[in-house]
């Protein structure tokens, strides 16, 4: 419903549903996180390796005398080639009262998305199991797969992680 009398309300109220990205690649694919979940973004370092964790929790690393499992979602993700290369990072992220460094191939920019360009994930079709999935956004030529970084890092594997490196 447009409202005519004031149509910079409706830009407004368009606005304060809009969320905000990072936007970051694993492979071929493009995949976002909510901004808010962001604390920061660092270079890929080696990580202390911990017996017995899942293969895709690279270890554990100490940043500013916080204790950071590393989860490289390339692993995670099942894709087919994991390299470590100049455009590697860690994205660290606070989920749950929990800080955790997730390793992508790179982070591309920030984009804003309304409502309207935010799909329904797909039951198949996706190397991600699609209970992590929160949807799709399109932008123009863009697609990007929306990951629920919380329903992702608050999995029971996730679990593992915190009795690993206590």
């Amino acid at each position: 419903m447009t409202n005519l009398t004031n149509p910079s309300l409706d830009a407004a109220a368009l606005e304060a549903q809009s969320r905000e990205f990072l936007v970051f690649s694993l492979g071929e694919e493009e995949y976002a996180i909510d901004i808010l979940k962001v604390q920061e973004i660092r270079g890929y370092e080696n990580v202390t390796r911990i017996a017995n964790a899942p293969d895709f929790i690279k270890g554990v690393t100490n940043l500013r005398g916080v204790i950071v499992p590393i989860v490289d979602l390339r692993i995670k993700f099942h894709l087919d080639k994991v390299e470590y290369g100049g455009q590697t990072v860690v994205i660290v992220v606070n989920v749950a009262d929990r800080v955790v460094g997730i390793v992508v191939d790179g982070v591309s920019d920030v984009m804003t998305l309304t409502p309207e360009q935010i799909k329904p994930a797909p039951e198949f079709g996706v190397t991600l199991s699609s209970d992590f999935l929160s949807g799709l956004g399109s932008l123009e030529d863009r697609m990007l797969v929306l990951v629920d970084i919380d329903k992702l890092l608050t999995s029971d594997e996730m679990a593992l992680v915190e009795q690993a490196s206590e």
